[in-house]
């Protein structure tokens, strides 16, 4: 069974209450709550603050720094409306030791009359230099009384993660309200005291209360990175939650049965043979994982990480054949219809030897084409299926599904692993799994996205594929480039050009693909141009990049649907539109598309000057490497670990506290504690998972 299905008691004490136990919070409130997450009392303790400001020390004016958030106060020396661009209320202060202004832009006459000469004023806010000196703009405020000294605070002051109709104050007096139920019944210490010890790391009710109320000597830099000793004490047991969950996961799947593949030997020597190209040897090595794995009477869970162009489709095609010639149904899973597609003319040009006909289901099917796939799927006639995410759609119905194949994995979540795996669940055991990815992993993103799966790597290129020359100009050079277009083609080579946008933006000033199309075809009118989007219907794709293929088409305008699955090893020539607002993978994805046939290729990155410090960082990479795994270690690095996976509702969980780029270095020493736990105290690994995913979705459960 699952750790996150195992209760490990009731939880009807005070902690484990609804937030509408605390004071104040009514079921609106609670509603509000709800979208940060927010539904128990606890929940209100892992809700860690993003920032803190220091309102614990009064900061004379004359030692006031610009750029820095302050609490000052001092006497005011003047007050006058003025009429300089725009109607504006100023507030000299004075302190004695030097001058401060406060401006105001939005303002009552009434507000205006406070600020009578004399009169002591406490603020905070943001310091700036401005005409007259330094100043805050709309800075918070408070009118003290004769006598009065300013209200200073004995802790940091927290700012929590917002949403509308929940200020930061009730948030605040929230979390106040959790950390005095904190004092009465503190949470179950869950990390052993060995690992705290080895990590140096606080036990966990002092890292809570420190990162909800920092003392005043706390660094607020170290607290901001999040590598304080307190937030990685979270973190750690976050990403050892997630990290017991998928492990679960793992040995549940090693207790299930599958349909041991043990025939098909002559079959997959039989095609391996006929095929135009011979394997490399990583392809070869990964094909006797696969073998091997299938063979097995417990379903195959195994990811394929390859580079651009490394062959990955080929032995894909592999596995379905054993699964084929063993009497069980192979399933194909591609993220878009063009990569579906490309795997459909792919396996039907290499399995036509051997009879098979792989069936097509999409989501843009006409109902009688796909009633006849339905129909060939139930009734096992189709031996091969491969489709989009219809696939997993419930009207699915499979005879014998005994693999499934899914590639751009990142793009799916677990939950939709799951999904097209369940279809195949029947007395005789539940399918193999292969899932692909052409997007290399960082090894610490992997041991933390999918320790429910065996990984291998096919790290050879095939013979004669040649590195990809990267260059990055300012679109400046667009008319250099556009000739440099024109020359490859009276070659005889063909280019691609890349834009992220389908039509012009009134939002955005990326180049659009159908103004770039109108703009080249009038500059390259002895060119034939092609476009080709997402948004066109699935015929008109086909076409468009059956005519490229063919060479009708000698220079493809394109968004970026053509990142993966496009093969046309013609092509030489890859122009990518707006470079520096992608990513370095999705980047590296494009320039996959060329360095496929014999002649030297190039990319050529345009940008939009000036290059931002990221933006330079990432084309500068591409520049340097063609190296999957470094530019996606870089990657990781300089974006995050949401952005290099996709989206966020991709396989990658989601976090509260923990961050993969952040908190890598503490990967190898959570598998090290999972394994303890796992060995020695199921009780304590099933809490800790309780604990952060009981609402995560039920990908911790199998």
């Amino acid at each position: 069974m699952a750790l996150a299905d195992e209760a490990m008691g009731d939880a009807a004490d005070a902690l484990h209450a609804s937030v509408t136990a605390l004071r104040g919070v009514g079921q609106a409130l609670a509603a509000k709550l709800g979208k940060l997450g927010v539904e128990r009392v606890e929940d209100l303790l892992f809700l860690l603050p993003l920032r803190y400001e220091d309102r614990t020390e009064l900061v004379r004016f004359g030692a006031l720094v610009p750029g820095t958030r302050c609490l000052a106060s001092g006497e005011v020396l003047l007050a006058e409306t003025v009429f300089r661009g725009r109607r504006s209320l100023l507030v000299r202060l004075g302190d004695g030791s030097g001058q401060l202004t406060l401006r105001f832009f939005y303002f009552s006459r009434s507000q205006a009359d406070q600020f009578r000469a004399g009169v002591r004023v406490s603020c905070f806010g943001e310091v700036r230099r401005g005409p007259g000196g330094l100043e805050m703009i709309h800075p918070e405020y408070r009118l003290l009384r004769p006598g009065e000294d300013p209200v200073r605070a004995d802790a940091l002051t927290p700012w929590y993660p917002a949403t509308e109709g929940v200020q930061q104050g009730r948030l605040r007096n929230l979390t106040d309200q959790a950390l005095r139920v904190l004092e009465r019944e503190a949470p179950e210490e869950l990390l052993p005291a060995a690992v705290l010890d080895d990590l140096g790391l606080p036990p966990l009710v002092e890292a809570i209360r420190y990162l909800h109320r920092p003392p005043p000597e706390a660094d607020i830099e170290e607290l901001r990175l999040g590598t304080h000793p307190c937030r990685q004490r979270l973190a750690f047991e976050e990403l050892l939650a997630h990290y017991l969950s998928l492990k679960s996961l793992r040995a549940a799947a090693r207790t299930e049965h599958a349909v041991p593949l043990t025939a098909g030997g002559p079959e997959l020597k039989a095609f391996i043979a006929g095929l135009p190209f011979r394997l490399t040897g990583a392809q070869q090595r990964v094909v006797g994982e696969i073998v091997g794995d299938l063979e097995e009477p417990q379903p195959m869970m195994r990811l394929i990480q390859g580079d651009v162009g490394s062959g990955k489709t080929v032995v894909a095609a592999i596995a379905a054949v054993k699964a084929i010639a063993n009497g069980v149904q192979a399933a194909v899973m591609a993220p878009t219809e063009l990569l579906a597609e490309q795997h459909l003319a792919s396996f039907s040009g290499w399995l036509a030897p051997l009879g098979i006909e792989p069936v097509w289901l999409s989501g843009s099917q006409r109902s009688g084409a796909r009633r006849a796939a339905l129909d060939a799927i139930s009734s096992g006639s189709g031996r091969l299926v491969v489709g989009t995410h219809a696939l997993f759609q419930e009207a699915v119905e499979f005879h014998r599904l005994g693999l499934v194949v899914i590639d751009e994995q990142h793009r799916f979540g677990v939950d939709q692993r799951l999904a097209l795996r369940n279809k195949g669940k029947r007395t005789d055991g539940i399918p193999h799994q292969l899932v692909m990815t052409a997007t290399p992993i960082p090894r610490t993103l992997a041991m933390a996205a999918y320790a429910d799966l065996d990984t291998s790597i096919i790290d050879e290129l095939p013979p004669g594929r040649k590195p990809v020359t990267t260059i990055a100009l300012p679109d400046s050079r667009r008319a250099d480039v556009v000739e440099r277009v024109r020359e490859a083609c009276r070659n005889g080579q063909q280019a691609y050009w890349v834009c992220p946008l389908i039509e012009e933006s009134e939002l955005l000033d990326h180049e659009a693909a159908e103004a770039s199309y109108e703009r080249l075809r009038d500059a390259l009118p002895e060119l034939n141009v092609g476009l080709v989007h997402g948004r066109m219907k699935p015929a008109q794709k086909e076409r468009g990049m059956q005519a490229f293929k063919d060479g009708t088409i000698q220079l493809l305008v394109a968004t970026t649907v053509i990142e993966v699955g496009v093969d046309v090893p013609n092509a030489s020539l890859m122009i990518v539109e707006n470079a520096e607002r992608m990513g370095l993978s999705q980047l590296h994805q494009l320039r996959g598309r060329v360095g496929r046939g014999a002649t030297e290729s190039h990319c050529v990155l345009l940008y939009r000057s000036p290059l931002g410090r990221l933006a330079k960082a990432r084309l500068g990479v591409l520049r340097d490497t063609n190296d999957g795994f470094v530019v996606a270690e870089r990657d990781l690095e300089l974006r995050g670990p949401g952005d290099l996976m996709g989206t966020r509702q991709t396989g990658l969980p989601e976090y509260r506290i923990a961050d993969l780029v952040r908190d890598a270095t503490l990967m190898p020493r959570v598998q090290i504690a999972a394994e303890k736990l796992l060995r020695n105290d199921q009780d304590r690994a099933r809490a800790i998972v309780r604990r952060w995913l009981t609402r995560a979705g039920h990908y911790t459960r199998v």
